[in-house]
């Protein structure tokens, strides 16, 4: 009897070690995802503060009801805000922007002079622009809920997306496991759609915010993958790094991303394929799914063709490819 109370405490005390180190990474994850938050909150601060004198800008706005030139703030003013000028419904539809004819332009993202603009939704005659964004945000969106749906002992290390390509029938996050030997199950693929369809309906906005290289290795120092891009992300573009966010989750992308995650219509997370093991115990693995934006419907027939296809490996860059040698990301 004593010898079993004995070895009952051990496991006990096993276990309660065990709970302490789950918790301890727990709140680890925790605390880097609230000090990246907070570094983010800090610079977009600062950012807005720098403005200084508001200058004024003429926005040449080119489409339905009517053609019309609003007089907006340099610097402060975004594509959103003058879609407030024009209508509830602008505000609801818009998706993205196109400046000056060419440029897609975020909807959060202030204008800095004097342009035209046209606001973007997935009925334009030419959807091609929009549709890439929303892919490009898909697969931001696939990160965020990759991480929420995954436990912390499965050690998930996001890496990156790659380019959008419509064509490929696919939308793609790449990460890294603590196993080699990871088979998804369907009740698991369709825990992580759920988890996109939650952000969906949350309808968080979507942020970019642009910092120096230094910024970002402070923001990332916890994520190896990130910290090894790094330097070659910035060398592309004037030692700057663009960043995106969606509630708690940011992410590193050239972007442009839709407005908000409330475009996300139908989703379907597919296929999970493992594409390379990393050291001793850890594996690449490709995430990949397909979706339509809101309000796009298909037969099931229709959409079954689609995830059937969206199963079969996606053939973009590789993540255990040499990044330097990739010029088309900026994560994505």
């Amino acid at each position: 009897m004593a010898a079993a109370t004995k070895l009952l405490k051990k496991s006990l005390g096993a276990f309660t070690q065990i709970q302490q180190c789950r918790s301890n990474a727990n709140f680890s994850a925790s605390a880097s995802v609230g000090q990246r938050n907070e570094l983010f909150n800090q610079e977009q601060r600062r950012q807005r503060d720098a403005v200084g004198r508001i200058e004024k800008i003429e926005v040449r706005y080119l489409g339905l009801p009517e053609d019309v030139t609003l007089v907006m703030n340099s610097n402060i003013s975004t594509p959103f805000n003058c879609a407030q000028h024009l209508s509830e419904g602008h505000c609801k539809r818009s998706a993205l922007a196109l400046v000056d004819g060419s440029v897609p332009w975020d909807m959060h993202r202030p204008l800095q002079e004097s342009c035209t603009l046209q606001l973007l939704n997935f009925n334009v005659s030419e959807p091609h622009v929009v549709n890439k964004a929303f892919w490009r945000t898909c697969s931001f969106m696939l990160g965020a809920a990759l991480q929420r749906a995954f436990r912390q002992e499965a050690n998930l290390q996001l890496h990156s997306f790659p380019g959008p390509n419509i064509k490929s029938g696919s939308f793609v996050h790449d990460i890294v496991l603590g196993v080699q030997n990871w088979v998804p199950t369907k009740a698991e693929m369709r825990a992580i759609s759920a988890e996109m369809v939650k952000l969906a309906a949350q309808d968080l906005r979507i942020e970019r915010l642009e910092v120096d290289q230094e910024l970002a290795k402070e923001m990332f120092k916890d994520s190896r993958y990130k910290s090894e891009q790094l330097p070659s992300i910035a060398q592309q573009n004037q030692s700057r790094v663009t960043l995106y966010r969606l509630g708690e989750h940011i992410d590193i992308s050239r972007g442009p991303m839709v407005a908000s995650t409330r475009f996300l219509g139908k989703c379907t997370v597919s296929a999970a394929h493992k594409l390379a093991n990393e050291g001793p115990s850890s594996a690449f693995y490709r995430i990949q799914g397909v979706a339509l934006p809101i309000g796009f419907a298909l037969n099931h027939l229709a959409y079954g063709l689609l995830e059937q296809r969206a199963q079969k490996l996606n053939s973009a860059r590789m993540p255990n490819e040499p990044f330097e040698e990739q010029r088309q990301m900026q994560l994505s």
